[in-house]
């Protein structure tokens, strides 16, 4: 579950929106690679290194992302106080939790 929004902010990333995307469009064609690989029946062992720089690739982007919203998003809330703050620093907390999980 998200966080509510207030009108008008703006997401810590958006000032590297097309950046991300770019990214994200490159692991989108890493992981058509891998079904190719395994339509196209290709050693296991490479099948795995190529999952495993997608892993890589997916997990240095969330870290991007949770930078972008640590001092963003996180410190924008903290610095106004409140239970708005408590509340962006449990979010993040539960973000850092899952991405240490996957």
């Amino acid at each position: 579950m998200s966080a509510p929004e207030t009108p008008g902010h703006v997401h810590g990333y958006i000032h590297r929106k097309d950046d991300h995307l770019k990214r994200l469009r490159r692991i989108e064609g890493q992981a058509r690679g891998l079904q190719r690989m395994v339509e196209d029946e290709k050693y296991c062992i490479d099948v795995l290194t190529q999952v495993s720089a997608m892993t890589s690739a997916l997990q240095s982007f969330a870290l991007g992302l949770l930078e972008e919203h640590l001092s963003h998003c996180v410190a924008e809330a903290v610095a106004h106080g409140g239970p708005e703050a408590d509340a962006k620093v449990r979010e993040a907390s539960a973000a850092i939790a899952r991405l240490v999980r996957s």
